[in-house]
């Protein structure tokens, strides 16, 4: 079977490439990173790491050009004016795009997302400054909508990760929320710890983000933003508590608790669905 390759932007102020990276290795992909300037010299050449060698491409968190005119919107620019055709016919081949953070900042700058009826160039959402008006670098619970069709979810029905962003809100109008809703394109919401709806409250919901909307997908569930940072629980140990469950575990006589962090799962499913088409 054909290795499944992934690529991974850097360049201009990302900076979580290489747990990105480390992520999708553990997922089994053969994954690669590159600056944004090689990537769109290579474009259309046939030479160097140019989108078409790849089936998953993952634009990563930081804070590209130091979120200069908002976050993402000038890395959004630079992708959508270089490499926009070449962005178009990797979704059109089937691929899957994934933006973490920043990343999902720049999908939704470009339009990517929410890309109703496959429109991928209309702005119809956005991530502005959270209601606290400051930087949040905190843990989250996280419900996952199990009608989604998003791809990278499957077989995870809540997860904790990390979210660090000034400018993470998830907002856009009524009309644009109910057509999400609708077409179950909400993937993440944030939760309390017992599950239960943060309901806009913080510190569950840490940016007032309406719906507690924490990632969406598109139609498809092929493209997919989330403002967690799954890279960032590649290890039991990346949990804020892990000394206390492992004594926890100790105690109840609970052993083996798999060493892998649960954010490797996203890319794993990633991985697993590019197997299947291939």
């Amino acid at each position: 079977m054909n290795q499944v390759k992934a690529l991974v932007p850097t360049g201009y102020g990302l900076n979580c490439d290489y747990e990105t990276l480390f992520c999708l290795r553990r997922a089994g992909a053969e994954a690669d990173h590159a600056h944004i300037n090689d990537i769109i010299a290579a474009a259309g050449t046939g030479k160097g790491q140019t989108l078409e060698q790849y089936d998953i491409l993952v634009l990563g968190g930081g804070f590209s050009w130091a979120d200069d005119h908002g976050a993402g919107v000038l890395m959004a620019s630079k992708l959508k004016n270089h490499l926009g055709n070449d962005i178009n016919r990797f979704i059109e081949d089937g691929k899957l795009i994934m933006g973490i953070c920043n990343g999902f900042q720049v999908l939704v700058n470009m339009g990517l997302l929410p890309g109703f009826n496959g429109n991928y160039t209309a702005r119809q959402v956005a991530l502005i400054g959270n209601d606290s008006g400051n930087f949040i670098d905190t843990w989250v619970r996280l419900k996952v909508e199990q009608e989604s069709p998003c791809v990278y979810t499957t077989g995870v029905s809540e997860i904790e990760l990390p979210v660090r962003h000034g400018e993470g809100k998830f907002y856009a109008s009524n009309e644009i929320v109910d057509r999400l809703e609708a077409n179950k394109q909400v993937v993440l919401r944030y939760a309390e710890q017992g599950g239960e709806p943060a309901a806009g409250r913080q510190p569950a919901n840490p940016n007032g983000s309406i719906h507690d909307i924490a990632g969406i997908c598109d139609p498809t569930g092929r493209i997919f933003g989330l403002m967690p940072h799954p890279e960032a629980f590649n290890h039991f140990t990346n949990h804020p508590r892990w000394t206390s469950i492992k004594e926890s575990d100790k105690r109840r006589g609970i052993t083996g608790r798999p060493e892998e962090g649960d954010g490797v799962a996203i890319f794993r499913n990633a991985v697993r669905y590019v197997m299947k088409i291939k």
